[in-house]
């Protein structure tokens, strides 16, 4: 039976292709749930899926009917489709789209289900400015970096940031293993040889934040004294226990510190993932933050990163963007959050980081503009410290008392929904007794450095 819309959700299938990666995601419908029942055997690597999608039909369809669609998926062996429960005999899978004709295609506005049984070895998604993407193998184990299109390379989904949807996750792995992934902990039935973990994520999250964590780890949980606590726990191998222990031992009053400053934690609890292998760069996802050995160093050395993670979960998770060229509002929050951290924990002011860092951009080539960087330079560095610059320097023009009202603001106007520039901008505004057109034009769309403005004074 195809399940309901979920209440106050529209359809979104219809809604533009994102202007930088306009060949993923897929038209005709909005995706309200993923139920994703994997087994994985890490001893060879292999992965048995079967996805089912509750979907609604866009209310507007040519001819009035959802006739045919695609879903993306990287090459698994599909090994059968069922539309509404009805085995669909019409759909081909190459070029990463699996595309289905249903035998009684969904009306418009329709609700309808998806079940998508495949099996394989899955593949990251090899590209050429941002590496590996999706389902990685590790020495023991694996792990999923799904930003920005690494998603299809281990569930058939509409990979596009917009379309936002619940998931509920069920993995199957050998007993000695322990599985992560997205949300609360429903359930762990162990068997015979093997061990079942159920995790359920209600909030709707965009299909590069799905994660699935699979390693030799002991789970702990970190004690947050707060006033208004948030269930934080990690999942560390043996080994790297101590260095964790230490490291991470201020995230609980991190996380205190951006209620204050940015609204109430938007998800119900929050994880740690410490991978025994050395990681380029953290990894993103909903509830949860992936590390790597080498982030650990006994002595708080990338305490910085554990902030921009943390920071995600507002910037970038609970807050998605609309389209992918509006990264500076994951990337440039989650930036200036490192330095605010700084700041509350009585370590260098974010004016005095301010500073620096804009004296280092200056001395860079004036190439980029921040609200439009540009497919091949999302991830630029720039993009990151250039858009914690533009917060500063809206700090200033407001005050702190303006400026963080705005971000209290933004989190909660928005949550759990999808954010433009312009949605900020135009927030921004409405929280200044002056006009900010020029400043947002120095900041987000001209290439060159602007100066930090002075702060206003009083008469």
């Amino acid at each position: 039976m195809a399940a309901g819309p979920v209440a106050g959700v529209t359809p979104r299938g219809l809604a533009p292709a994102d202007s930088y990666l306009p060949t993923h995601g897929n038209t005709g419908y909005g995706v309200e749930r993923y139920d994703l029942e994997l087994t994985y055997r890490p001893s060879t690597g292999r992965l048995s899926g079967r996805a089912t999608l509750s979907a609604v039909a866009d209310p507007v369809l040519p001819g009035g009917a959802l006739t045919s669609f695609s879903l993306d998926l990287r090459p698994f062996r599909v090994d059968g489709v069922l539309v509404n429960g009805e085995r669909v005999t019409r759909y081909t899978h190459r070029a990463d789209k699996l595309r289905i004709r249903p035998t009684r295609p969904p009306a418009a506005g329709e609700p309808f289900t998806v079940e998508v049984r495949y099996t394989g070895i899955p593949r990251p998604v090899k590209t050429r400015d941002w590496g590996d993407l999706g389902w990685e193998q590790l020495e023991d184990g694996a792990l999923v970096a799904g930003q920005p299109i690494g998603a299809p390379s281990w569930f058939p989904c509409n990979d596009r940031p917009t379309d936002k949807a619940a998931y509920r996750i069920t993995v199957t792995a050998p007993s000695p293993y322990t599985v992560v992934a997205n949300g609360t902990l429903e359930s762990r039935t162990i068997g015979a040889s093997t061990t079942t973990w159920v995790y359920d994520q209600p909030e709707p999250m965009s299909t590069y934040l799905a994660t699935v964590q699979t390693g030799l780890y002991e789970l702990v949980e970190l004690v947050d004294p707060g006033t208004r606590p948030v269930p934080q726990w990690a999942a560390v191998p043996p080994g790297l226990q101590a260095r964790f222990d230490h490291d991470f031992a201020r995230q609980p009053q991190m996380m205190a510190a951006f209620q204050d400053l940015f609204g109430p934690y938007p998800f119900g609890e929050y994880a740690v993932v410490l991978v025994d292998e050395e990681l380029e760069v953290p990894v993103e996802a909903q509830t949860l933050s992936i590390f790597g050995a080498n982030h650990v160093d006994g002595r708080r050395g990338c305490e910085r990163l554990i902030a921009h993670e943390l920071a995600h979960q507002w910037f970038g998770n609970s807050l998605s963007v609309g389209d992918w060229r509006h990264i500076w509002l994951n990337e440039g929050f989650a930036k200036y959050a490192e330095w605010l951290w700084s700041e509350v924990s009585g370590g260098v002011s974010a004016a005095v980081t301010a500073e620096r860092t804009r004296a280092r951009m200056a001395r860079l080539p004036q190439d980029l503009r921040v609200a439009d960087p540009g497919v091949r330079r999302m991830f630029d560095d720039q993009v990151y410290q250039r858009g914690a610059l533009t917060l500063h320097a809206l700090r200033t023009v407001l005050g702190d008392g303006g400026f963080f009202s705005l971000l209290r603001e933004w989190t909660a106007l928005h949550r759990h929904g999808t954010v433009t520039t312009e949605d900020f901008t135009a927030l921004a505004q409405r929280h200044s007794a002056h006009p900010l057109d020029e400043l947002f034009a120095a900041w987000l769309y001209s290439p060159r450095v602007p100066d930090l403005p002075r702060p206003r004074t009083a008469g």
